[in-house]
């Protein structure tokens, strides 16, 4: 050993507790960091038609209505980002499908005014479209020249995808409303613009059992696409399905996208633990998701939680982890943001339809309660919850891995506390080993 090295062991032996200290809070600028990456929103899409009913929305606290709710999600619950819907041609039957491209264009200009990030989610339906309905819209096909939906080739719906969504993104550009994130389809799990039942894809069977049909999906989202990168090349596309409690059909139907080089840039998933499982399930999915693809970002563009009455469709009872009550919600809030935490390929977080208040005046908002907003139907009162979605924004005050490992992978090999002592990790502290820096408090 030359002098020089000796002296450099010398110096890190002595300086050993300040090394560790860099490292621990180099990791911990890195939190910062990433937190200022995350995006945190609500599905808003009803807010406008709430405001014209009339409808008053009131803080946690306080006699005073809010003046202006977009302003107080931002700045007192500390949201980043709102989603919108768009429907092509709502027939009027079903008061919340309001979504016109006029109705749009107005809140999106909202949302860019107010400094906000907006996340636009194409439906290509003219009403809900989710697993069980994705129906071509009326106007896209012409049953007194065409006669039947057989005859309505692939290549219109194609070329009907991307001239709609080219011509509403130049509208909602001219309007000072252009989207940060566009989401290609709504829960397309099982495809998109289905004209009969053979249109579907499954992805718990393999590609190429449906290959046509996987062929067609991945066109209309490369059509979809073509439009988002010529109109709007600075926005981020998402792909969004709901197969949470299945993993395999999860990572099936992206691993599919790969092989059918779609474009799109962020994975979007919906979350409702009555539909998809406990935080264990979620996690199992994401893991999947993050080793098939680690190039893929994740947002989770839909979650909610009751605070009342427990969805009597549900498929999961979580209700002695979560029970259906103010502080059920706020539990369920908590548990999922700590848990988000822990996979560094989740960048977003959406809840949906957080501006729930009521039905509005004689039912022209919505026809019944579903008792999983962010506000109380009854008291018109923002929940506790609305506020503890701030906690997706900051690093959790439970055991904490900065470089986004699992708590497993800490428990692995030596660790030091802050004065290069070999610990057992038995205190709260700063401590460095195993490949990671992480925080116990």
């Amino acid at each position: 050993m030359n002098s020089r090295n000796m002296n450099l062991k010398k110096l890190k032996g002595r300086h050993l507790p300040f090394i560790f200290l860099f490292i621990c809070m180099m990791s911990v600028v890195g939190i910062k960091a990433s937190a200022q990456d995350r995006v945190l929103g609500a599905d808003l899409s009803l807010l406008p038609a709430y405001e014209a009913a009339g409808t008053d929305y009131y803080p946690q606290s306080g006699n005073k209505a809010i003046p202006d709710v977009l302003e107080h999600v931002k700045t007192v619950a500390g949201l980043n980002a709102v989603r919108l819907r768009l429907f092509v041609e709502p027939d009027g039957s079903d008061p919340s499908v309001c979504q016109t491209l006029g109705y749009v264009k107005d809140m999106g200009k909202r949302i860019k005014d107010a400094g906000m990030l907006f996340l636009l989610d194409f439906h290509y339906c003219d009403t809900w479209a989710d697993p069980s309905n994705q129906s071509i819209p009326a106007s896209w096909y012409n049953l007194d020249e065409i006669g039947d939906l057989d005859y309505l080739t692939d290549w219109t719906v194609e070329q009907k995808v991307y001239n709609y969504t080219k011509d509403c993104l130049n509208e909602l550009v001219d309007y000072g409303a252009a989207p940060d994130f566009v989401q290609i389809g709504n829960e397309i799990s099982y495809g998109m613009l289905w004209r009969k039942e053979y249109d579907k894809v499954y992805p718990k069977l393999p590609q190429s059992e449906r290959d046509w049909q996987w062929e067609r999906l991945g066109k209309f989202l490369n059509a979809g696409a073509k439009a988002v990168r010529e109109v709007t090349p600075d926005a981020k596309i998402i792909i969004h399905t709901e197969r949470v409690a299945e993993e395999d059909a999860t990572e099936n139907f992206y691993t599919y996208l790969e092989n059918l080089e779609v474009d799109y840039d962020i994975i979007g998933l919906s979350y409702y633990p009555f539909y998809q499982g406990s935080l264990q399930q979620l996690s199992t999915t994401l893991e999947r998701l993050q080793q098939a693809m680690p190039q893929r970002k994740v947002h989770i563009v839909e979650t909610a939680y009751n605070y009342a009455y427990y969805p009597t469709d549900a498929e999961y009872d979580l209700q002695e982890t979560w029970p259906a009550t103010v502080a059920g919600q706020q539990a369920y809030v908590e548990d999922l943001t700590e848990e988000l935490w822990r996979h560094s390929n989740v960048t977003g977080l959406y809840w949906w339809f957080a501006e729930e208040n009521g039905n509005g005046k004689n039912k022209t908002v919505i026809t019944s309660w579903l008792n999983r907003g962010l506000w109380n139907n009854s008291t018109h009162r923002a929940l506790p919850a609305l506020y503890k979605m701030q906690d997706f924004l900051s690093v959790p005050t439970s055991v904490m891995d900065v470089q986004g490992k699992t708590n497993n992978t800490t428990k692995q090999g030596d660790l030091f506390d802050m004065s290069g002592r070999k610990t057992r990790r038995s205190g709260s502290g700063i401590y460095v080993g195993a490949g990671a820096s992480f925080i116990i408090r």
